[in-house]
């Protein structure tokens, strides 16, 4: 088991999330209070002296989801864009849910338990001195969205990924982007059909493409040659054969890696149909290649259920 909040000395650590795109992320949480039937019987009627209870404990409780930041040494503090809870009243208890949303690079489970605990302390404090035998209980999280652990499986296509680089198929260099991409297909589910490395020859990336198209495999990721050098080809190699470009695909992982880095500018990204095979042509560096994992996984899969007539 990875302990993701220990440093390699075993000492605690922040999980550094700046590699991860910001996404629409949700989480619900659950938890009750017992108390006495009387109590509930005071609170429903605002009987108590210290007034409105679950007013007072809704307010609490989105207040603590927006600070939970503060409360939680390694959790990251995220901007909401929207938190409410809901109390169900019941002859023994008071049931409370929590939902909590964000477009951050992390999610907000966090911010929904915080926002349940701080909302039943609440009503504890409010309601102790007409009872003392309350208990809080059962606090967890129902549902999270958002995020790669949380992604529907959905359809993985057969994935082969080509590497571009004269200096790695001459044995000069070692080839880790292609070695990156493979496995974060293959964690994300992917069946690899083959991890091919080539000079920077357009004839030749040519003929690997038409062969990988023909033979059925419907995810090409290409790593090297979109630069602006003399041997940079995989783009003019590749563009006259894209029967339909795919310009959210090339836009979405512009615009990361401009966040990113400045000289990703300099890249020309390209992403099309060959046949029935989608192209995705990535720059060389180890960089790119994670950037890519992020943005591409598992949204672009997506695609592949459109191509097959499941809609959207």
């Amino acid at each position: 088991m990875d302990f993701t909040h220990l440093d390699n000395r075993g000492n605690i650590a922040m999980v550094d999330v700046s590699g991860k795109p910001c996404t629409l992320r949700s989480a619900s949480a659950s938890g009750f209070i017992l108390m006495k039937q009387e109590t509930i019987e005071l609170l429903t009627r605002d009987g108590l002296p210290k007034g409105n209870v679950l007013t007072t404990a809704k307010l609490a409780g989105i207040l603590a989801a927006k600070n939970t930041a503060h409360f939680i040494p390694l959790c990251h503090q995220l901007n909401l864009s929207w938190a409410d809870i809901v109390f169900d009243v019941q002859s023994d208890r008071i049931a409370i849910t929590a939902t909590v949303k964000t477009k951050e690079a992390t999610g907000v489970e966090m911010e929904a338990l915080t926002a349940v605990s701080i909302a039943a302390l609440t009503i504890y404090d409010m309601c102790k001195a007409a009872d003392k035998s309350m208990e809080i209980g059962a606090i967890k999280l129902e549902k999270k969205t958002g995020g790669k652990s949380h992604q529907p499986e959905g359809y993985r296509p057969k994935t082969s990924i080509l590497v571009l680089s004269d200096s790695v198929s001459s044995g000069l260099a070692i080839d880790r982007s292609g070695k990156l991409l493979r496995e974060g297909f293959e964690a994300a589910g992917c069946p690899i059909g083959e991890v091919r490395i080539i000079a920077d020859n357009q004839e030749e990336i040519v003929s690997v493409i038409d062969e990988w198209v023909s033979g059925g495999v419907e995810l090409i990721v290409t790593a090297g040659g979109t630069g602006l050098g003399p041997r940079d080809v995989t783009v003019d190699a590749l563009l006259p054969k894209f029967s339909r470009k795919l310009p959210g695909i090339e836009q979405a992982l512009f615009n990361w890696g401009q966040g990113k880095t400045r000289t990703a500018m300099l890249s020309r990204l390209a992403a099309g149909m060959v046949g029935s095979s989608m192209v995705i042509c990535l720059p060389g560096s180890t960089g790119a290649a994670s950037d890519a994992l992020e943005v591409l996984v598992p949204a672009v899969f997506h695609a592949f259920a459109m191509m097959k007539g499941e809609g959207h």
